[in-house]
């Protein structure tokens, strides 16, 4: 087995083993986190009817700097759209990644914007 088939093997058993015990509400929808090497995702999701609430990405964007600072930019964007939305608390999805680096910047930034998580 190569490194990258056994890294990608590990990344989704993490993922998996996460989504097992974290599901969003209609009270505390849940929050995942997509990073790419060139790009940042996050939605708020409410798992109890299937829908997207809030989403922001870097896609299609003229947001400049390093990964990690365009993680602090979609995290506050985030927060800034999910307290249009009166979402005030959520439940963090981490989506496999080990929480450090970018995805750090990116839950620092939300919560500095006032979302609680």
């Amino acid at each position: 087995m190569s490194n990258l088939t056994k890294k990608l093997l590990n990344l989704g058993l993490r993922k998996n083993r996460i989504r097992a015990k974290i599901s969003g509400t209609t009270e505390r929808p849940r929050l995942t986190v997509s990073i790419s090497n060139k790009h940042v995702s996050a939605q708020i999701i409410d798992d109890t009817k299937g829908a997207t609430l809030v989403a922001s990405t870097t896609v299609g964007t003229k947001q400049t700097g390093t990964i990690t600072e365009q993680a602090a930019f979609v995290g506050a964007d985030i927060a800034k759209k999910a307290k249009k939305a009166k979402i005030n608390a959520v439940v963090f999805d981490r989506n496999g990644r080990l929480y450090a680096g970018r995805l750090s910047a990116f839950a620092e930034a939300a919560r500095k914007e006032g979302l609680g998580f």
